[in-house]
């Protein structure tokens, strides 16, 4: 099978990446868009840590990271772990978004440079810049195991997180469930759906 394009992965939706990804692979809800409308994003992850009340390695990893890359962040939950400049710079740079399990600050200047930031939340206190982990090695974010080169599709509904060596596979799943859903008008789906719900409720023994 071959690899799809970046402009294939935006073309489906993180829902329909559920057709071949388990729950593990969503990173938990509680990370999510910091302004809006953002557009939908994807990209291949690169990860960074970040020791509790420091944010060094984010700041590395901007002048570290490829056009292209996202920069999905394990950190800890009490500080901003980036603001407005640090945003700009990885926008100049062809950065598409960051996902952090985490806080960011300068909300008003990120929504106005438009770079898309998933997080927990706000958080007007910086960290550090005192401790470094090493860049690009699996990480933990939102409840998932995030390895560099691993690829993110996210938008308002979520963020998925595709294992590099099933990104085909997940992908073809996922754009079939797309396009049998747009085949069909809401009448058609409304049919095939009360069936199959009437029919499950029926092996259930329930009447009513």
């Amino acid at each position: 099978m071959s690899k799809p394009t970046i402009e294939q992965l935006l073309g489906v939706s993180p829902c329909e990446y559920a057709e071949g990804l388990p729950i593990e692979q969503f990173i938990q809800p509680g990370i999510h868009q910091m302004w809006s409308p953002m557009p939908r994003i994807a990209g291949p992850a690169f990860t960074v840590k970040c020791a509790k009340g420091d944010h060094l390695s984010l700041h590395a990893a901007i002048y570290r990271a490829k056009a292209g890359d996202v920069i999905v962040v394990e950190a800890g939950p009490d500080y901003a772990n980036t603001g407005g400049n640090v945003c700009a710079i990885a926008k100049q740079r062809g950065i598409v978004a960051m996902i952090i399990d985490g806080f960011i600050r300068d909300i008003g200047e990120i929504r106005d440079a438009q770079f898309p930031v998933y997080a927990r939340g706000l958080m007007p206190k910086p960290g550090a810049k005192e401790q470094i982990f090493p860049l690009n090695q699996p990480i933990q974010c939102g409840g998932v195991t995030v390895n560099a080169g691993d690829y993110i599709v996210a938008d308002e509904d979520g963020i998925a997180v595709i294992p590099q060596v099933k990104l085909a596979e997940v992908y073809n799943l996922a754009k079939a469930r797309t396009d049998k859903d747009a085949a069909m008008d809401l009448a058609e789906w409304k049919a095939q759906h009360s069936k199959k719900i009437e029919s499950k409720l029926q092996q259930l023994g329930y009447s009513d």
